[in-house]
């Protein structure tokens, strides 16, 4: 049985993408490189985040989801990611639209433009448990990817 773990998004089989890994046995975060090189320009007001693309996809169980997050060196280098943490839901996995393919999105406030190399490690993983509450009543089915929750 399959519990949680890393794929290669559909796409990217044939562009060499490493799986995540711990550093250490004790790290909490899986560490995620960038699928291909992109530019993160620098920041000036009304400018979009720009999103790297992984390469990958993440299964985990039903009652679990996955947080990216952003490396304790990142804003050190001017990278700030756009919604501080992301949290991908279960049920993102596979996906029509996408199949699953995450993202990290990043603003750039250093005073240049960061060059993003392939292979780069961009940020981490952490898988979680979640809670819900005793009159939960969701009954929603995932019907895109990325930003699809409220459609």
């Amino acid at each position: 049985m399959r519990v949680r773990g890393f794929e290669i998004a559909k796409g990217y089989e044939d562009k060499n993408i490493n799986l995540p890994i711990r550093k250490t046995k004790n790290s909490a975060g899986y560490d995620v490189e960038a699928a291909e090189d992109i530019v993160i320009p620098m920041y000036k007001p009304g400018i979009k985040p720009t999103l790297i693309p992984t390469g990958l996809k993440a299964y985990c169980m039903e009652d679990e989801y996955y947080m990216l997050v952003n490396r304790s060196s990142g804003p050190k280098k001017g990278f700030v990611m756009a919604n501080s943490i992301g949290i991908i839901d279960a049920d993102y996995y596979g996906n029509e639209t996408n199949d699953g393919h995450f993202y990290f999105q990043y603003f750039n406030f250093s005073d240049h433009d960061i060059e993003v190399k392939k292979g780069d490690i961009i940020g981490q993983v952490i898988f979680q448990k979640y809670l819900i509450v005793d009159d939960d009543k969701a009954i929603g089915i995932r019907t895109g990817g990325f930003g699809s929750t409220n459609k």
